[in-house]
C-alpha cells in the first residue's frame, strides 16, 4: 500500500495514499480499534448536510467566500450520495464528543473539496469547520439524522403495517371469535374488533414519536465549544438551521439555550422513549399473531400466515412464525438499546456529554431496526394473514365464558354454577344450565346469542 504524509498538531502521520482523510482520522483509527461498530452513515451524510449549511452560512454572513463555500458543497454532495463511503472508517467507541468524526468529515471535505478546485483551497479546521466546534456539530449530526430516519424510514413503515391492517378490518367483518384475557376464554370478539386494537396501537405510536420531532429539530450549532458562542458570527446559529432546513425540507430551528443542547441528551431519551413503546406494541402484535396462528393441529390454530421457510431441521413439515420471532427479537434489542441511551445521556458533566457516539450508535439502529422490522413483518406475515373462520366458530361456542350472557337472567353465582358444571362434565352450557333448573330450554335459545356479544 502506498501512503503519503499529512500532518496535525502533534505531528506527521502516514495516511493510505488513495484515501481522503487526513492525520486526526488516521491516528483515531490507530488509537480505538474497538469492536466492529462504525459510526453510521446517517450520521455522516448528517455532517455533510450541517458542514454545506454552515459553508453557506458562513458566506451569507461575510466569513467564507463564494470559491471554498462551493468546494465544500461540492465535496458535501459527494458524501450526500454515498459516493466517499469509504473515507469514513472511524469506531463509534471513540471520544464521546465525536470530536474525530468531527475531523474526519473536516479532512475529508477539505482534500476533496481541494480536488475538486485544482487547488489547496481549504483547510480542515480553518474552512471546514469555520464557526464551528465538536461539541455542536455531534449532537447537530445526532437531531438531523434522528429526524430524517424517523420521517423517511421509520413513519412509512408504520403507516404500510397501518394500511395492511385495515384492509384486513375490512375484510373479515361480521367473524365473530372467543376473546382471551389472562391467556383464557374470555367472552366473544370480532375478529375486526381485535384487529383494530392493533392498528390503535400503530397509530398512537406513530403520533407519540411525532410528538417528540420538534425537540429533535432543534440544533445545537451556534454554541462552538461550550454554548457560549464563541468565534461563530452574529446569526449563524439562526442562519445555519434555516440553510439546514432547506436542503432537508424538515423544518429545523437552533436551540434557544445552547448550553442545554451540548451538555443534556434528554431529547434523545425522549424520542427513543417512543420508539421503545412502539417496540412494545410490536412485541404485543408479533406474539398475538403467533399465538393465534400455533397448530397447526395442536394450538389454536384460528388464523394462518405465509409459509416462508422451513421451520426445522429434524421435524419435517414444521413452518414456524418466523416473521413474529424475528419482529420480538428486534422490540427486544430496541428496548435495550433504551436503557444505553438513558444511561448515556444522565453522564452529562458541566458543560458537555461526552457520551455522544453511543448514543445515537444505539437511538439509529433502533430506528433502523423497527423499519426494517415493521416492513418485513408486513410483507412476509400479516398481508398473508388469513381467518380460519370454522375454528373461530368451533372455539367460540366450546367456550364457556358465554355464560356470561346469562348473568342479567340468572345473577353471577347461577350462571358460575353453570360453567362449572359443564366444564365438570364435559357438556353445553345449555346442557348444565337445564340440569340445573336454572332455564327452560326455550328460554335458554331466547336469551343466548353469542354473536350478538360483540
Amino acid at each position: 500500500m502506498e501512503y503519503k504524509i499529512e500532518h496535525d498538531s502533534l505531528g506527521e502521520v502516514r495516511v493510505p495514499k488513495d484515501r481522503y482523510w487526513g492525520a486526526q482520522t488516521q491516528r483515531s483509527f490507530e488509537n480505538f480499534p474497538i469492536g466492529t461498530e462504525k459510526m453510521p452513515k446517517e450520521i455522516i451524510r448528517a455532517f455533510a448536510i450541517l458542514k454545506k449549511s454552515a459553508a453557506f452560512a458562513n458566506a451569507t454572513l461575510g466569513r467564507l467566500d463564494e470559491k471554498r463555500r462551493d468546494a465544500i458543497a461540492k465535496a458535501a454532495d459527494e458524501i450526500l450520495a454515498g459516493d466517499l463511503d469509504g473515507h469514513f472508517p472511524l469506531a463509534v467507541w471513540q471520544t464521546g464528543s465525536g470530536t474525530q468524526s468531527n475531523m474526519n468529515v473536516n479532512e475529508v471535505l477539505a482534500n476533496r473539496g481541494n480536488e475538486i478546485a485544482g487547488e489547496k483551497l481549504l483547510h480542515p479546521n480553518d474552512h471546514c469547520n469555520m464557526s464551528q466546534s465538536s461539541n455542536d456539530t455531534f449532537p447537530t449530526a445526532m437531531h438531523i439524522a434522528a429526524v430524517v430516519a424517523i420521517e423517511d424510514k421509520l413513519l412509512p413503515s408504520i403507516d404500510k403495517l397501518a394500511s395492511t391492517f385495515e384492509r384486513l378490518m375490512k375484510e373479515n367483518e361480521g367473524i365473530v371469535k372467543t376473546g382471551r384475557t389472562h391467556l383464557q376464554d374470555a367472552v366473544p370478539i370480532s375478529f375486526t374488533q381485535e384487529i383494530s386494537g392493533w392498528l390503535a396501537m400503530l397509530k398512537e405510536s406513530r403520533a407519540q414519536i411525532e410528538a417528540t420531532l420538534p425537540f429533535l429539530k432543534e440544533l445545537a450549532l451556534g454554541g462552538t465549544a461550550v454554548g457560549t458562542g464563541l468565534n461563530a458570527p452574529e446569526g449563524f446559529a439562526e442562519e445555519v438551521a434555516r440553510v439546514v432546513s432547506d436542503i432537508t425540507g424538515l423544518d429545523f430551528r437552533t436551540a434557544p439555550n445552547k448550553f442545554h443542547a451540548l451538555s443534556a441528551k434528554d431529547e434523545m431519551v425522549f424520542a427513543h422513549g417512543a420508539l421503545k413503546g412502539l417496540a412494545t406494541n410490536l412485541m404485543k402484535i408479533a406474539n398475538d399473531v403467533r399465538w393465534l396462528a400455533s397448530g397447526p393441529r395442536c394450538g389454536l390454530g384460528e388464523i394462518t400466515i405465509p409459509s416462508n421457510e422451513p421451520g426445522s431441521s429434524i421435524m419435517p413439515g414444521k413452518v414456524n412464525p418466523t416473521q413474529c420471532e424475528s419482529a420480538t427479537m428486534v422490540a427486544v434489542q430496541v428496548m435495550a438499546n433504551d436503557a444505553a441511551v438513558a444511561i448515556a445521556a444522565s453522564q452529562g458533566n458541566f458543560e458537555l456529554n461526552v457520551y455522544m457516539p453511543v448514543t445515537i450508535y444505539n437511538f439509529l439502529q433502533s430506528v433502523r431496526l423497527l423499519a426494517d422490522s415493521l416492513r418485513s413483518f408486513d410483507e412476509r406475515c400479516v398481508s398473508g394473514i388469513k381467518a380460519n373462520k370454522e375454528k373461530m366458530h368451533e372455539n367460540l361456542h366450546r367456550s364457556l365464558m358465554l355464560v356470561t350472557a346469562l348473568n342479567p337472567v340468572i345473577g353471577y353465582e347461577k350462571a358460575a354454577k353453570t360453567a362449572h358444571k359443564a366444564y365438570e362434565e364435559n357438556i353445553s352450557l345449555k346442557e348444565a344450565c337445564v340440569a340445573l333448573g336454572f332455564l327452560a330450554p326455550e328460554k335458554f335459545d331466547e336469551v343466548f346469542h353469542p354473536e350478538e356479544m360483540v
